[in-house]
């Protein structure tokens, strides 16, 4: 006989004698045991799915709240850029019509500015005027020989 053979034998022995050694009920625990460890293993499976499932519909829920986000964002960033460009157009229509009101105020200042040298122009000519005059009548005083009357002589001392 081969060594080989005859371990295997004995730890074939072994077997039957633990299995001759073994009661009804004891088997029945291993059945019952089996029976809890597959149930155990059913509802673990379940609670994976469950789990699996939930992280799947939280995923789906984040990225449906991440393109209403986007979508916003999207929405903000277009009214922005048209209420700037409004912005802009009327700052620019304000320069526009700031330019002219201001060419207007110095039209009308150099009208005013030119007015008044006219003006000054006629009070100047006006004062030459009088003292021609008064020159005129002084000569006539000195050539006559007498000296102007006082108008409203009860006012004069």
């Amino acid at each position: 006989m081969n060594t080989k053979d005859s371990i295997d034998r004995g730890g074939f022995l072994k077997f039957l004698y633990l299995v001759n050694s073994i009661t009804i009920t004891e088997i029945s625990n291993l059945y019952s045991s089996s029976d809890a460890v597959l149930a155990r293993v059913e509802s673990e499976k379940r609670v994976a799915l469950i789990k699996a499932w939930e992280e799947s519909e939280k995923t789906k829920a984040e990225n449906r709240a991440y393109k209403r986000h986007s979508a916003v964002v999207l929405w903000e960033n277009s009214k922005k850029a048209s209420a700037e460009a409004n912005l802009k157009r009327i700052e620019e229509k304000l320069d526009r019509n700031k330019a002219k009101c201001v060419e207007k105020m110095q039209n009308k200042v150099a009208e005013i500015h030119r007015t008044a040298e006219e003006k000054r122009a006629m009070i100047e000519a006006y004062k030459g005027e009088e003292y021609l005059e008064i020159e005129e009548k002084a000569v006539k005083f000195r050539t006559r020989g007498y000296s102007p009357r006082k108008f409203l002589p009860c006012f004069g001392s």
